[in-house]
């Protein structure tokens, strides 16, 4: 990897990265920057199974969402490092704990060095790509082979609102042939006798309040394109950090729920839908201390 020119992502800046700092978008140095690597329990039912998820939480992101739940660390370079010989030790630790899965979270920025720690050692378990969705085909084709399940978001489709709520105006021409791309590499859903997900794709679909106009075309466009993969209806909508955007800083109604959940049983779309009670700050986990390492 030159990382004096990374392209990583969609920006593509081919800006310059050390291991003291990044000079590109995202400001992410050349190095792993972790803020939890820790099991978590509350991923889709296929990916935590019994014994929850693997998780690493890498610091940063490519994104901009205003309202993130993880944007202590998403919005910023807030991680411990690590080199691919100890993310690899931290893997062991989390397979030795139990999970039945290890999900990489916002690790497009570290691709290479990702591959570089799988090549030490690749846990006997799914490995899980746990994405934005803001994805270039050539990056994933990069995890071709190592990656068995991706879990992307679908979040946006007009660059009106793509920019606003994710910084991204052309989120949605990204991410649409990053779905394909993630499909074509994972072809079949399988699971394992646990009901883990062995390999796959699982499309994650947050409502916004106020939005459901979006929602409802991007479900329309999964069932064009991705019509036997499960979608994970969210309504997990928390308003932090938008008290300036209107629209944005309230929850989601019960009525904003049920017409886009009636919309995709319309479509004969399958999935995992989420209670109302998701909506919480208690589910966030953690971040940069003690007990978020294994």
């Amino acid at each position: 990897m030159n990382w004096s020119e990374c392209s990583l992502c969609p920006r593509r800046c081919r800006a310059e990265r050390t291991e003291a700092a990044g000079r590109g978008w995202c400001r992410l140095p050349s190095r792993l920057l972790i803020a939890r690597l820790a099991p978590h329990l509350w991923e889709e039912p296929p990916i935590s199974g019994k014994g929850g998820t693997g998780a690493v939480f890498f610091a940063g992101c490519t994104l901009r969402c205003p309202f993130c739940q993880n944007a202590d660390i998403s919005h910023t370079a807030a991680g411990r490092p690590f080199t691919p010989r100890e993310l690899s030790d931290g893997l062991k630790r989390l397979a030795d704990s139990g999970v039945e899965s290890i999900s990489f979270i916002t690790g497009t920025p570290y691709v290479p060095l990702i591959l570089d720690t799988l090549s030490l050692w690749r846990p006997p378990l799914p490995i899980v790509w746990n994405t934005s969705g803001y994805e270039t085909v050539e990056t994933l084709r990069l995890l071709e082979g190592a990656v068995d399940v991706y879990l992307p978001d679908l979040k946006h489709l007009s660059p009106r609102m793509s920019a606003l709520c994710a910084g991204a105006a052309d989120y949605f021409d990204f991410a649409a042939p990053a779905l394909l791309e993630m499909a074509r590499q994972q072809p079949v859903n399988e699971n394992l006798p646990s009901g883990v997900l062995k390999r796959g794709l699982i499309i994650r679909h947050l409502i916004l309040p106020g939005l459901t106009s979006e929602s409802v075309a991007l479900l329309d466009w999964l069932k064009e394109h991705l019509p036997d993969r499960p979608v994970s209806l969210m309504r997990q909508y928390t308003p932090l950090h938008v008290e300036a955007i209107p629209g944005l800083n309230r929850r989601l109604t019960p009525r904003e729920y049920r017409r886009v959940r009636e919309h995709m049983l319309s479509l004969g779309l399958t999935g995992y839908e989420q209670e109302a009670g998701s909506a919480d700050e208690a589910f966030i986990p953690l971040f940069n201390d003690d007990a978020s390492f294994v």
